[in-house]
């Protein structure tokens, strides 16, 4: 495919060329797993760890906004939360689809990484942060500042 028909499809902007090469590679569009980790754990007190076998979950004071699926088998790449208005609009685009079992708090499942370009899925990832933490106890909140991290929880 040339640029010109990445162009047409709207898959990249004519200001993502490279004026004097006229080309682009699509790898410099959108996310993988490695980027989208590194992105992850750029935020402030964000941690990364393995759970239910092959997800890679990044949490902020305990508590999810980002999971990437790392089971190659799996119909899903990556999920995140998201707003209400957001996940609604999201979730009819193709390629992006309501998350299973979270979907009724607003996470949202990509298909693939290239659903949304990268600019797009850094701010979705920012605003996935952003709505974990506003909703974080007090209490949890002074002690990321404090740099005490959350212990995490018994469960009987």
């Amino acid at each position: 495919m040339t640029n010109d028909l990445f162009y047409a499809a709207g898959l990249i902007t004519r200001s993502a060329l490279n004026p004097k090469r006229h080309h682009v590679t699509l790898a410099a569009l959108h996310m993988d797993i490695e980027s989208v980790r590194t992105y992850c754990l750029s935020f402030p007190h964000a941690t990364e760890n393995v759970q239910w076998g092959a997800d890679l979950v990044f949490k902020i004071g305990g508590k999810m906004f980002a999971v990437i699926g790392l089971d190659p088998g799996s119909d899903h790449c990556m999920s995140f939360k998201a707003t209400p208005e957001k996940f609604a609009e999201l979730t009819e685009r193709k390629g992006i689809v309501p998350a299973p079992y979270v979907a009724r708090y607003h996470w949202v499942a990509l298909e693939r990484f290239n659903a949304l370009s990268e600019k797009e899925l850094k701010s979705l990832l920012q605003t996935a942060y952003d709505l974990v933490f506003e909703r974080l106890p007090k209490k949890v909140k002074a002690g990321l500042e404090k740099g005490d991290a959350p212990k995490p929880k018994k469960r009987r």
